[in-house]
């Protein structure tokens, strides 16, 4: 049996409900999904819920977007507990997103686009906006072909209608997620920025001291090669070798749950190695 765990729902920038997305990963045949929407955990009692009623085991979860230089770091925290430090920090976390978001909005008007929060609240069906659901918008308006065309022109790092906003550092979020009871995972490494295997080992093995429990290795966009190859690394520094689909419904096209482009498989020992790492 196959698992999932990174997956996002409507409550961040996904196209699902949790509830859908739960009757998503049933119809794959998942034998467990982690629900990790960004910066929140308000989807989390939907989706048990459902879960409980499918016979599918949930596995509570985030995503994180850290402070990080030379690239963009995401961090995955597992097995959170309802309450902890973490689960207080994400409300900060929360606070500044909106706040970015409003200044966004403010910004793309100015570059002559027509969107407005009202939208975007709309298109998030109330739960976390994010830049995905910016990017529907404007595509139905006829902006732009497709949302990888609206990143690539506009709201991707460096593009003329992107801001920053508060991140913590890594260490931070995996103090707190330890503190949390939360097992964290560094995300989609590709992102990160690091030019060379040397400065690579150097990020993990740091981040290893800190408390980092893994890597996600078996990622939806990878080609099963790099999947395994990443394992293998990752088993070198001590690390356990996670993955995900990064499912966000019709927000990535293409992306499906549990096989991401048809080449993903994460098996389900890889969530038992987890858990026992709590």
């Amino acid at each position: 049996m196959a698992v999932d765990l990174h997956t996002h729902s409507r409550v961040s920038d996904g196209s699902d409900s949790p509830t859908e997305l739960v009757a998503n990963a049933v119809s794959a045949r998942l034998n467990a999904l982690a629900l990790t929407d960004h910066d929140t955990l308000d989807g989390l009692e939907e989706a048990q819920a459902a879960a409980d009623l499918a016979g599918i085991r949930l596995i509570r979860g985030v995503e994180l977007s850290l402070e990080w230089t030379k690239g963009g770091m995401h961090l995955v925290v597992l097995f959170l507990t309802p309450e902890g430090p973490l689960q207080d920090r994400l409300a900060d976390l929360q606070i500044a997103r909106q706040t970015r978001n409003d200044r966004m909005i403010l910004l793309l008007q100015s570059l002559g686009y027509d969107i407005t929060m009202e939208e975007l609240i709309e298109e998030s069906g109330g739960g976390v906006v994010g830049r995905p659901h910016m990017a529907a918008i404007l595509v139905r308006k006829g902006y732009f072909p497709d949302p990888p065309a609206v990143f690539d022109e506009l709201l991707a790092t460096g593009r003329p209608g992107y801001l920053g906003r508060d991140r913590l550092d890594p260490e931070e979020a995996i103090r707190l997620a330890r503190a949390s009871g939360g097992v964290p995972i560094v995300a989609h490494p590709h992102t990160l920025g690091l030019d060379t295997a040397a400065e690579y080992a150097d990020a993990m093995e740091t981040l290893a001291t800190t408390g980092l429990a893994g890597i996600e290795c078996y990622y939806g966009d990878y080609p099963r090669a790099q999947q395994e190859e990443l394992a293998t690394t990752t088993r070198r520094f001590g690390l356990i070798p996670s993955g995900g689909s990064d499912y966000h419904g019709t927000y990535k096209e293409g992306l499906e749950l549990g096989i991401g482009r048809g080449e993903l498989l994460v098996p389900d020992h890889v969530l038992e190695e987890l858990e026992a790492n709590r």
